[in-house]
C-alpha cells in the first residue's frame, strides 16, 4: 500500500433537506460488529482511522472552547484514544453485538459528540443525527468523519464489469455512499445550526486489487450489505475483476489506485449566542446596484 495524493479540503455548506420516511435497512450491523472484532484480533489496518484521528484533534483544537461532557460514537477500536485522553469524562459508545442504533444519551446531556469512520454503516442516518441533536446541550457540537462520495469507485466498477462478463449479472459488492450535499441536508433536517461539510479525498496505491481487499477486511469494512451475495465468489470472476482493475486504474509502474473520500460533518445545537442569518429584505445595500456600479467601472 502506498499513498499518492491528498486533495485540499473543500468547504461546502449544506442544502435544504427534504422529508423522507425511514429508509430500509441496508447494512447487517451485527455482522459489522463481528468483522470489526475479528479485524482487531488479527491486527487492524488503521491508516485511514489514524489520519482522521489526527485531523479531528486539529479541528477541535481550533474550536475556542472547553468541553466537559464529550462522547465518542461507534469509532472502531481505539481510534480516538489520544483524543479521549485529552478530554475529561469522555464516554465511549462502542458498536454493540446487535448493531443497535438507539443511542443511550439523555436529552441535553452532552456538549460534544465525535465519531470517526462509523456513520457510513448506519441504516437510519437521519434518525441517528436527530438523536445526537437531542442529546446535545444548547451550543453543543457534533464533529464526525465518514466514508462517502466516490470511495472505492474503482473496485465497484471492476467488480460490476467482471460479473456482467463472467456471470451475466451484478451483485451488491460495495456499499452505496452518501455524497457531500446529502450529508449537509441531513444535518439541517436534524435541526443542527451552522451545518458544514467538507471532503478529504485520499488516493492510495496497491500492488493489485487483492491487496486492497485484504486491507478492507483488516479494517473490518468488507461487504456487510444485507443483500450481499451469500455464496463464495467464483475464482474466474475474481481474477477477471483484478484484470479489469489493473487495465483501468493502474499507473505506469503497474500499481493500482483506490479512492477514499472522507466526508467531514459538523453542526451545533442551536443557541441564542450563535450567528443568525439576516432576515429577507434587511440588507442595507442593493446587490443590483453593486453589480451595476461594477459594470460601469
Amino acid at each position: 500500500m502506498q499513498w499518492i495524493a491528498r486533495t485540499g479540503m473543500i468547504g461546502v455548506t449544506s442544502a435544504m433537506a427534504t422529508n423522507r420516511q425511514t429508509p430500509p435497512a441496508l447494512f447487517d450491523r451485527a455482522l459489522l460488529h463481528a468483522r470489526q472484532r475479528r479485524a482487531q484480533a488479527q491486527g487492524a489496518v488503521t491508516f485511514l482511522l489514524d489520519r482522521v484521528a489526527e485531523d479531528m484533534s486539529d479541528r477541535l483544537a481550533a474550536v475556542m472552547r472547553e468541553f466537559h461532557a464529550p462522547a465518542d460514537l461507534w469509532t472502531p477500536g481505539e481510534g480516538l484514544a489520544a483524543l479521549r485522553a485529552r478530554l475529561p469524562s469522555f464516554q465511549q459508545i462502542a458498536l454493540g453485538e446487535t448493531g443497535e442504533e438507539k443511542l443511550p444519551f439523555a436529552p441535553e446531556s452532552l456538549d460534544l459528540v465525535v465519531s470517526a469512520l462509523a456513520l457510513q454503516f448506519v441504516n437510519d442516518l437521519p434518525g441517528v443525527l436527530a438523536q445526537i441533536r437531542r442529546a446535545l446541550k444548547p451550543d453543543g457540537l457534533l464533529l464526525a468523519a465518514m466514508i462517502g462520495g466516490d470511495s472505492l469507485t474503482e473496485l465497484r466498477q471492476a467488480f460490476a464489469a467482471a460479473e456482467v462478463e463472467c456471470e451475466g449479472g451484478v451483485s451488491p459488492r460495495v456499499a452505496p455512499f452518501a455524497d457531500l450535499r446529502d450529508i449537509g441536508a441531513l444535518l439541517q433536517r436534524a435541526g443542527f445550526a451552522l451545518p458544514v461539510t467538507d471532503v478529504d479525498r485520499v488516493v492510495v496505491r496497491y500492488s493489485n486489487a487483492f491487496a486492497l481487499m485484504q486491507d478492507l477486511r483488516r479494517m473490518g469494512a468488507a461487504n456487510v450489505l444485507i443483500e450481499r451475495r451469500r455464496t463464495p465468489s467464483r475464482r474466474a470472476t475474481l481474477l477477471r475483476m483484478a484484470e479489469i482493475y489493473a487495465e483501468r486504474f493502474a499507473d505506469a509502474d503497474g500499481r493500482v489506485r483506490a479512492t477514499f473520500d472522507i466526508i467531514w460533518l459538523s453542526g451545533w445545537a442551536p443557541h441564542a449566542s450563535q450567528q443568525q442569518p439576516l432576515k429577507p429584505g434587511s440588507a442595507k445595500a442593493s446587490l443590483a446596484e453593486a453589480v451595476k456600479k461594477a459594470g460601469e467601472s
